[in-house]
């Protein structure tokens, strides 16, 4: 059971990665086509425009089709790394500074193995911070999961403000 749970943390991780806006908001003939309409149906019309045409990577080449890559991507969802299928093992597992969770949330972020010890070891060293109490949320957790990663300079290039 506890296996899993925590491929289910590096599903969620690995499924989430693909937000992202490139070419900018107006990008492409699908939004050209569908501009003004709202919905999830118009907004797959038009990704699958953008998407089977090449016009948007055609935009984004050369500056045309409504698109532009001057601006910074940006991800407006969820952190990619969820960790509420296994609050308790992982907790568990930062309390005492090793175990097949917080190891399952190490390999979802992508920490190389010579990195794994220190990852474990900050997180139990500042448990106290990301689990002040039992009612904790998930958010709290993994915001300050990555808060502590960047004050770290041996793991502050896992952390998405490092990259």
């Amino acid at each position: 059971m506890k296996k899993i749970l925590i491929s289910a943390v590096l599903l969620t991780a690995s499924s989430s990665a693909l937000a992202a806006a490139p070419g900018g908001p107006n990008c492409g003939w699908g939004n050209m086509l569908f501009e003004g309409q709202s919905g999830t149906p118009t907004h797959v019309m038009a990704s699958l425009t953008n998407g089977s045409t090449g016009n948007a990577t055609f935009g984004m080449t050369f500056g045309t089709n409504g698109c532009s890559t001057s601006g910074a991507l940006t991800y407006g969802g969820k952190e990619m790394i969820d960790v509420s299928l296994i609050m308790d093992e992982f907790s568990e597992d930062v309390a005492r500074g090793d175990g097949e969770a917080i190891t399952a949330v190490a390999v979802s972020m992508g920490v190389e193995e010579q990195d794994r010890a220190n990852f474990k070891r900050t997180l139990h060293t500042n448990f106290d911070k990301m689990f002040p109490s039992a009612d904790v949320t998930t958010e709290h957790v993994v915001a300050t999961m990555f808060t502590v990663l960047e004050e770290d300079a041996q793991l502050a290039k896992y952390t998405v403000a490092d990259q």
